[in-house]
């Protein structure tokens, strides 16, 4: 597929990237590598048709490894100008692809340690990073020996999934078997990857009582442009999913500096390169605890969050410098808005009735406010971030406002479920 076109690819198709795509250049083309599987589940050829720009689709099984190498070796003679990791599952490939086309990126190394738990555990503890006790399990012998040894409450959860999915807090030893067996069950993200068999790897880890951040980081060649702390909040129940964030994190300003400063210490020792760093903690008698990081941007809303608290366009200056430009857009040190999202979860069963998004829009100050599912849908038990059904957005010039703003217009939805009728 030669092109002299400049060219933009992404690897892994993200619905949430179609939103910016207007604001490409119009000269250029914009390429998405899905793996097949993943194109036919999530229909992702239905989902590019509408898009406004010039678009081509490479099916490549990307989460293969030497499978950047590969695609290089056939469509060497792109004129790529940038590589973007659209998802989590891309990162390495995305990494990889940058390297050989002689573009920036994340770096090969740095994006395989992003991409496996257990071995940024490793990494970031070596460079003084705080972090909890981890091992690698295969059976419900090593589950039960790190309980004897450590204790609970602890966590069980994948080495390398996303969303949530498999992570459970083990609260009893008598929760074990069925956890160890409910944890197995990636059902809830499968349409992110591809059908062919991949090795299950758990964890299992100290528990951190403490409050939950995160921090974003714009980095260009191991220079941070911009910093961001992300207060979070949970779910309750032993599976934690994120029910809101609030941007800027509403905290002590040497807290802020001590998580912004622990995430630069992870990018020096990972040795990223240039990129967006999205590292999750949680911080325990004032001491910043990793949790996980990516080497993408922020889900869950939170760039746009970012976007209107700081005035800015961060997907422009993510893009400006996965490009080697100069950063076209401002970023400021300090935001002039706080925002707030709220996300919605209902009983598991089959959805009713859904009203109320037009009222939740008009409350003063929301900024976006959508419901997933419609009437008929099942919904699936909140274990995850994919079973989370809406959520709501607003600006206000306090975070006290921002998140009452959030709750009235969420109060305002309608989302009934009943039982799914068993024969």
């Amino acid at each position: 597929m030669p092109t002299t076109r400049r060219t933009v690819v992404f690897v892994g198709f993200s619905g949430d990237w179609t939103r910016f795509l207007g604001r490409m250049d119009p000269d250029e083309l914009i390429i998405f590598i899905e793996e097949p599987d993943v194109v036919r589940k999530r229909k992702v050829r239905d989902q590019l048709a509408s898009l406004d720009c010039t678009w081509q689709l490479i099916e490549w099984e990307h989460q293969r490894p030497g499978s950047a190498d590969a695609f290089l070796a056939e469509f060497g003679d792109l004129r790529a100008v940038a590589v973007v990791p659209a998802l989590e599952y891309a990162v390495p490939f995305a990494a990889r692809l940058a390297e050989r086309y002689g573009l920036p990126g994340a770096g090969l190394g740095a994006a395989l340690v992003l991409r496996d738990k257990s071995a940024l555990r490793r990494v970031s503890a070596a460079a003084g990073v705080a972090n909890p006790v981890s091992w690698e399990v295969r059976t419900l012998d090593e589950v039960r020996s790190f309980v004897t040894e450590h204790g609970l409450p602890a966590i069980l959860k994948p080495a390398d999934l996303q969303a949530s999915i498999g992570t459970y807090v083990l609260t009893s030893e008598s929760e074990i078997p069925a956890a160890w067996e409910q944890v197995q069950d990636h059902s809830d993200g499968s349409d992110f990857l591809p059908d062919r068999p991949t090795p299950s790897r758990m964890l299992m880890e100290t528990f951190v009582s403490g409050t939950e951040f995160s921090v974003e980081l714009l980095v260009s060649d191991g220079e941070c442009l911009f910093g961001n702390v992300t207060g979070k909040q949970l779910f309750p129940g032993p599976y934690p999913v994120e029910s809101g964030h609030t941007v800027p994190a509403d905290i002590p300003g040497d807290t802020c500096a001590r998580l912004l400063l622990d995430t630069q210490r992870l990018v020096d020792a990972l040795g990223f390169r240039t990129g967006f760093i999205h590292a999750e903690w949680i911080v325990s008698d004032g001491v910043p605890h990793l949790v996980e990081a990516a080497g993408r941007l922020a889900g869950d809303m939170i760039m746009p969050l970012i976007n209107h608290a700081y005035e800015t366009d961060m997907i422009a200056a993510f893009l400006d410098v996965m490009r080697g430009a100069p950063v076209s857009v401002p970023l400021p040190n300090q935001p002039r808005l706080r925002t707030a999202v709220q996300f919605v979860a209902v009983d598991a069963g089959v959805i009713e009735e859904v009203a109320g998004v037009e009222e939740a829009r008009a409350v003063d100050g929301v900024m976006e406010a959508f419901i997933f599912a419609a009437q008929g849908d099942e919904v699936r038990e909140l274990r995850n971030s994919f079973n989370r059904v809406a959520f709501a957005s607003a600006a206000a010039a306090t975070t006290g406002e921002a998140v009452d703003a959030v709750q009235a217009a969420t109060d305002r939805m309608v989302i009934k479920t009943v039982p799914v009728k068993t024969v």
